[in-house]
């Protein structure tokens, strides 16, 4: 018998599960932007970049449309190229080694990766901790598993934001099934390091909870510095989950293929969720991102891609100087502060994008403090465009 739930804004829900998960917000105003058909709007709404993915990666593509053994469901885990791939990448970053046969999977992007880890280790009512404000996608992929997010605050500053380790640790409980982390985060930018999993190495231990890391931009950091990956404190080695994709540091958002990296054992199960729920990936995809991460020239091409992305935060900074935005310190957004102009967020995307001509998010759903923001995603328009930004937000704010 199936209840019926009351949506948010209207209409009934055939199932409770839906409940809590009112979206992402993205796509209403990518639809919008889209419907408009206006080049001149400024589009830093979704998740996009117009940096070309690797050459090596298009090339391998296109010797896969002719190659029979691409347009296959098998391997169900992935092709082992892949998996050799993603192992050899997560080990070098993590200092561990992986077995790609047992400790890697590939899966349909970074996303897919996390629910079926999700699946695979939340039992209904566990706990999951995860920073605030973060992502919507990994907050309703939480809920939808069953879990219950746990949310510590990350805290706003000049110089970026910052969650303090304590904090984090103390969120871990009886009741915790994992720990949720990104670095840099989305979409605030947060970097997390040693002292963070230092202390969640102890509390993981005392509840025996999972260490989930979604790697998709570790290497995309403003200060130079190497990722600082969890697996990598011997406390959280055995503990450490690594979802990996291709869309971010790669550009290689329409491939959709990603790889999760861990213990054998749990990674039986994920495999398991995988093939229940996606099945398979990209066939035609999967060489190309294995060629991407293996190229002699990777590390150059990431460091490439991320300075350009740099600048262009920069550039969204210097012309937002006398708005109350909050630096990152890596990824592809950043976050304005709407109580200081005293504007909904709502009301204010609103205003910027029928005066300003700009396309930016409103945060409802992205956590607790999600209310009070409002995304600007940068990666997608190039500098000169985006030294519009200040003029465009005088024409639209007054």
């Amino acid at each position: 018998m199936n209840v019926s739930v009351k949506r948010t804004g209207g209409g009934v829900m055939t199932v409770s599960r839906l409940r809590d998960i009112p979206g992402i917000g993205v796509d209403v105003l990518g639809d919008a932007a889209d419907a408009a058909g206006d080049p001149d709007l400024l589009r830093l709404e979704n998740l996009d970049t117009d940096l070309r993915p690797p050459p090596v990666a298009i090339a391998a593509t296109t010797a896969a449309l002719a190659d029979d053994t691409a347009n296959s469901y098998l391997p169900f885990q992935g092709r082992k190229s892949l998996r050799e791939a993603a192992a050899a990448h997560v080990g070098r970053i993590a200092g561990r080694s992986y077995d790609p046969d047992t400790e890697c999977v590939s899966v349909a992007g970074g996303l897919n990766g996390i629910l079926n880890t999700l699946l695979a280790i939340v039992e209904p009512g566990d706990e999951v901790v995860l920073c605030d404000p973060i992502y919507a996608g990994l907050v309703n992929r939480v809920r939808l598993a069953g879990g219950v997010p746990r949310f510590v605050p990350a805290e706003p500053g000049a110089h970026g934001w910052h969650v303090d380790p304590g904090r984090l640790a103390d969120a871990v409980g009886p009741r915790t099934a994992a720990v949720l982390m990104m670095g840099p985060a989305m979409p605030t930018g947060l970097v997390l390091g040693e002292p963070h999993w230092s202390a969640l190495a102890t509390a993981c231990a005392r509840h025996d909870a999972w260490l989930v890391y979604d790697a998709a931009m570790e290497r995309i950091r403003f200060d130079g510095l190497p990722p600082s990956h969890p697996a990598s404190h011997e406390g959280l080695a055995g503990r450490t989950i690594t979802i990996g994709s291709a869309s971010k540091e790669l550009r290689l958002i329409g491939w959709r293929v990603g790889w999760v990296v861990g213990p054998a054992p749990i990674l039986a199960d994920i495999r398991l969720v995988g093939l229940t729920n996606v099945v398979c990936q990209v066939g035609v995809a999967q060489e190309a991102v294995a060629a991407a991460l293996t190229a002699g020239d990777a590390e150059v091409d990431v460091a490439n891609a991320t300075a350009e992305w740099r600048r262009r935060a920069e550039t969204v900074l210097h012309q937002l100087a006398g708005y109350p935005v909050v630096p990152p310190d890596g990824g592809w957004s950043l976050l304005l502060d709407a109580r200081p102009l005293g504007l909904a967020p709502a009301e204010l995307s609103r205003r910027l994008f029928d005066r300003g001509r700009v396309v930016a998010t409103p945060m409802p759903g992205w956590g607790p403090s999600g209310d009070h923001y409002l995304r600007l995603v940068y990666a997608n328009e190039p500098v000169d465009r985006l030294a519009e930004l200040g003029d465009r937000f005088r024409e639209a704010l007054g």
